[in-house]
């Protein structure tokens, strides 16, 4: 494993962390934000296998799994593995109702994971409004401080999903962040807190921790003529997805959801030749290539993350949004797999009724209630 600075908090951690959203199913699939069942014998082994072999960055959330996924952590890390590992989970800023919430939350979330200190602790997925409405009027910053100050979390961030200039005023707010979390892959460079986001951090002396390298799966699952492109130089499109992050130098650790031991052992093979700098001339080509062909596509920027199964119609949002991207570049089975495979996860798109719950806790900001009607009738 190799390891990096997490910005200047003297602390080394490894190129790749364990994230704990995406945790196995029963039925071999994966989880996320959902209600699904969770193999939890399977999720502890991934996460001890990755450990064994020197991750020793965990990230866990409130809300995963149904709730589910900080008590499964919480078993993982037990016989001597809590000490091998930072510890990261999130406060579910939408949660917060009153001033009382924040110690409340951060109080279930030691019991749920059965630790005395958490090293990591962030704001989850912070927008402008969650920051305006909610963070300044509780004094969210102020409170994480003092929880850092009294032991209970060694140091404290945010993971963001909004806009550039949103993200430096969060991060020049006068509170003294140790690390912040953001999405970016070889598509996002422009997209959120971007590249310029990362070096901006970076530039303050910040670990960045990435998140969605792989667009959740949407960058692993390419089309056969971008595949092509990452073979002529040796690597599979996953290897080229995290090695395109690994090379920047701001870059303090990537994240990846790992939902079975293949995805594991993969990921460490790749982690453990990974290096600042790792990408030649032609290998960096290649990846602005494939951005290229991949952008060139009317996808739609979901990353799987199933914070949508709020839905109160059941919709299988995630998976028609994979549908659809898969049509668009290229699949012609997809309008199959909409008729055939989607009904095993929820209901079709023509079920919406606009109500936009799921559009008020989606990440990437996606008006699903409109794109829902669009692709059933693209493909009905």
């Amino acid at each position: 494993m190799q390891y990096r600075d997490f910005g200047t908090t003297g602390v080394k951690v490894s190129a790749l962390g364990f994230g704990m959203m995406r945790l196995p199913t029963p039925d071999g699939g994966q989880g996320g934000f959902s209600r699904t069942e969770v193999d939890e014998e399977a999720a502890i082994a991934n996460l001890r296998r990755a450990i064994d072999a020197g991750v020793n960055y965990v990230d866990t959330a409130y809300n995963y799994s149904n709730g589910k996924s900080e008590i499964i952590t919480g078993k993982a890390l037990k016989d001597g593995y809590r000490e091998k590992v930072n510890l990261a989970t999130k406060l579910p800023i939408w949660e917060v109702k009153c001033e009382e919430d924040f110690d409340r939350i951060l109080s279930e979330q030691f019991k749920k994971l059965d630790v005395d200190r958490i090293d990591m602790y962030l704001i989850h997925s912070l927008s402008r409004d969650k920051w305006e409405n909610v963070c300044l009027k509780y004094d969210i910053p102020g409170r994480m401080l003092k929880a850092k100050e009294s032991g209970k979390v060694r140091f404290i961030g945010f993971s963001f999903h909004d806009d550039l200039e949103t993200f430096k005023e969060i991060v020049d707010c006068g509170t003294p962040w140790d690390f912040c979390q953001i999405q970016l892959n070889y598509l996002d460079t422009e997209n959120q807190a971007g590249l310029e986001g990362l070096r901006y951090a970076a530039s303050k002396g910040m670990g960045v921790v990435v998140m969605e390298p792989l667009r959740g799966g949407y960058l692993a699952r390419v089309p056969e003529q971008v595949a092509e492109v990452f073979q002529k130089v040796g690597k599979t499109p996953v290897e080229g997805a995290l090695d395109f992050l690994w090379d920047l130098p701001e870059v303090s650790l990537l994240l990846s959801g790992m939902s079975a031991m293949p995805q594991v052992e993969e990921n460490l093979t790749y982690a453990a030749r990974s290096s600042v700098g790792m990408l030649n001339a032609e290998e960096k080509a290649a990846v602005e290539q494939a951005a290229r062909m991949m952008a060139s596509a009317a996808s739609v920027p979901c990353t799987g993350c199933n914070y949508c199964s709020v839905c109160p119609k059941g919709i299988a949002i995630p998976k028609i949004f994979e549908t659809y991207n898969s049509y668009v570049a290229g699949d012609g089975g997809a309008k199959g797999v909409y008729h055939s495979e989607v009904p095993k996860f929820g209901a079709k798109g023509s079920e919406c009724i606009g109500c936009r719950a799921c559009e008020n806790i989606c990440p990437q900001h996606i008006k699903i209630s409109e794109w829902m009607p669009k692709i059933d009738l693209l493909f009905v």
